[in-house]
């Protein structure tokens, strides 16, 4: 008997239990708590010593059903509206109970053949989205933050020369960064890590639309050529956090053309709204970047995790990331990829099965139709708030994020607000900061909202 695996009776007993739990699970969540109130003694008890004897498959579920479940965010709530992050499609934990039988390295093609090549199904597919070239090349990351840090070392290498042998380590003027004031903190958190220096972030002002400013960014680059310093990467974004708002790309590109400066897009909240025919005029500069950052975990509806990164120039991204390994070496084979040489993983799970699977069973219109739906009820949203007395928008609704204030309310007036909305199940929303003026924030980047819970939101606002 091995002692790792189930019996025949075991393994019957945890399907049944699995299935009836996810069908449960499901049914449950119209009328699910979103947010509910941590049984702490259940959750410290969890910090108890490992059994030294296994409790068993039932045991196991049971402690599931108990403990864990009751416990947790309900993420897939249609209310569940605070962040960026929407609930996970209808086949992702099937797929992902695949994804975790084969357990396939994806590093080197050997060890994962048929991952490989879904993998590479999936990123040419998001290349296309885009609207990159057929030489594109890219890799499937824990998330944007991952992806940004990647794309800025492939940058870096493409750009400083001798960059792998001598790093940053050289007697040289500094490398400057530009993003703008309303940037994820990842692009900080990269600039730190890589070495270029959080002193050598430029964060640019942004316009009246909460927009980078194109001319406050040439200017900024002016400057520090004048300085005796070195531009030499913009990180603009599609989708801010805070506001949706959409910095002006094609402008962007056009300077980043003439001064010579890498364009990383960060499009992990909003370049997949690229599938909606209606955001191709706003987003249609994504296609002029060096490098793009995409999250299918959000508006493909993936489960955790699931970045993604793509370069315009493939062999760029292989030149930043490959490296010998004798002892992992395969003959190379026209259809597959060796993943190690595009990222700083070796180790790496089958993230691309859950993306596939799902736009296989669902089809692509499927996410173009529930994209549209979110950017529409975020317009509702927007419209509602216009026509109540008392609310304020911060921000124009680019995309699905919509950030209001109550008229008259503190800081601490919002905050108890928030935590009301939340205590009555009406909805988790969350704060916002928006030109300095303080607010609630609603994103819409759930596949489950419906109009009747928009309408919910508003009512209990009025």
């Amino acid at each position: 008997m091995n002692e790792l695996l189930l019996t025949d009776d075991e393994r019957d007993r945890a399907g049944t239990r699995l299935l009836a739990l996810l069908d449960s699970y499901e049914r449950g969540l119209p009328k699910a708590e979103i947010l509910p109130a941590p049984d702490r003694d259940a959750l410290a008890a969890l910090l108890t010593p490992m059994p030294e004897q296994g409790v068993g498959v039932d045991a196991l579920f049971d402690s599931w059903e108990s403990t864990i479940l009751p416990n947790s965010t309900a993420v897939a709530h249609p209310r569940f509206l605070a962040y960026v992050l929407g609930p996970p499609n209808g086949i992702a934990p099937y797929a992902e109970a695949m994804a975790a039988a084969l357990n396939q390295n994806c590093n080197f093609w050997q060890l994962s053949p048929t991952a490989n090549v879904v993998e590479r199904s999936v990123l040419e597919w998001l290349a296309s989205v885009v609207g990159f070239p057929a030489g594109a090349k890219g890799i499937l990351t824990g998330g944007g933050s991952l992806a940004t840090l990647q794309a800025l070392a492939t940058a870096l290498n493409d750009r400083v020369p001798d960059f792998h042998a001598n790093g940053l380590q050289r007697d040289a003027a500094p490398l400057v960064v530009y993003t703008s004031v309303e940037a994820h903190r990842s692009v900080d958190k990269a600039a730190a890590v890589l070495g270029i220096g959080l002193d050598n972030v430029r964060h640019i002002a942004t316009d009246s639309l909460h927009r980078m400013d194109v001319n406050a960014l040439r200017t900024a680059v002016e400057e520090d050529r004048a300085a005796g310093l070195r531009p030499w990467c913009v990180v603009g974004t599609c989708g801010t956090v805070s506001t949706g708002s959409v910095d002006p790309l094609d402008e962007i590109a056009d300077l980043c053309a003439a001064e010579d400066l890498w364009l990383h897009v960060d499009g992990a909240y909003g370049a997949l709204f690229l599938l909606s025919e209606e955001m191709r005029v706003l987003m249609g500069g994504c296609a002029r970047a060096d490098s793009i950052t995409l999250d299918p975990h959000k508006l493909l509806y993936a489960p955790l995790e699931a970045g993604c990164l793509l370069v315009r120039d493939g062999a760029k991204l292989r030149d930043a990331f490959a490296f010998d390994s004798s002892y992992l070496t395969v003959a190379e084979d026209p259809l597959m990829t060796d993943y190690m040489d595009y990222g700083l993983q070796l180790s790496r799970n089958f993230k691309a099965f859950k993306v596939w699977s799902a736009l296989q069973a669902f089809g692509v219109s499927a996410f173009r139709d529930a994209n549209a739906r979110t950017l529409a009820l975020a317009r509702r949203l927007g419209e509602g708030v216009e026509a109540t007395p008392g609310l304020t928008l911060l921000a124009p609704v680019t995309l699905t994020a919509v950030c209001f204030t109550v008229d008259g309310f503190s800081d601490a007036e919002h905050t108890a607000l928030l935590e009301r909305l939340a205590a009555e199940n009406v909805a988790l929303l969350g704060p916002v900061v928006v030109a300095g003026k303080r607010g609630i924030r609603a994103c819409i980047t759930n596949h489950r909202t419906s109009e009747a819970d928009i309408d919910l939101i508003l009512e209990r606002l009025r």
